[in-house]
């Protein structure tokens, strides 16, 4: 039996620590009990991008997409084989080793993702940098913890708080698309957005790009 082989660690600023694992050919992170992501599940992650683009594409033609956590880079890399060549993607990563696993460890796996002329990779909270903009981006996609509950890092509950959400809109063009990913489904958010002023789809993703394991959830929410 191959066992499960310790990599690196990581601090998340202000929140507990970050594992980085290789089993046979398969990489992922795991907070504490929790496997946050893994090389072995990732359509859903890459439907946070492709979905995203369906919903926009039809208003915009040179979109400029803000991925919030750059993970293990499936959505980035989805953003890139699906939007136009003149689009422009903003990754905003807090933990800075993450960014080095990528172009580490996980090199193969990441294909120079980063080093496209079409991304800019911004170092720190993505909650910052929504709340500093003001129309600027056709799409928000945010998967920066598990959820809605500030699983990885209290801080996040900022940004699926009431503010949060209107910092969010106002980030946004008038007709572009805040898309969450979640783990599971969360009712009380699902209103939480609508009282934000947005018109919200909840789609169910299933976490493998065969269609087949768990399901999970993305909010898409576009202004009212």
């Amino acid at each position: 039996m191959i066992k499960r082989e310790l990599i690196d660690t990581a601090w998340i600023p202000d929140g507990e620590k970050l594992e980085l694992y290789r089993h046979d050919q398969d990489y992922m992170i795991v907070l504490g009990h929790n496997e946050l992501m893994s090389t072995r599940k990732w359509g859903s992650e890459e439907a946070l991008a492709t979905m995203a683009w369906d919903r926009i594409k039809g208003v915009t033609k040179r979109p400029h997409m803000l991925i919030g956590g750059y993970g293990m880079g499936f959505t980035l890399r989805a953003a890139l084989r699906t939007l136009p060549e003149d689009s422009k993607l903003t990754v905003v990563e807090l933990v800075p080793e993450i960014i080095e696993w990528a172009r580490g460890p996980m090199a193969e796996l990441a294909q120079g993702c980063l080093d496209n002329p079409r991304v800019n990779l911004v170092m720190g909270d993505v909650a910052h940098i929504i709340d500093g903009s003001r129309a600027a981006y056709d799409a928000i996609l945010l998967d920066v913890d598990n959820g809605p509950d500030g699983l990885v890092r209290e801080d996040n509950n900022q940004i699926y708080s009431k503010v949060g959400l209107r910092a969010a809109r106002n980030a946004l063009t008038p007709d572009g698309v805040l898309a969450i990913w979640s783990a599971g489904a969360d009712p009380a958010f699902t209103r939480r957005l609508e009282r934000a002023g947005f018109k919200v789809d909840e789609v169910k993703v299933s976490s493998r790009s065969n269609g087949k394991g768990p399901k999970h959830v993305i909010w898409f929410a576009t202004p009212e």
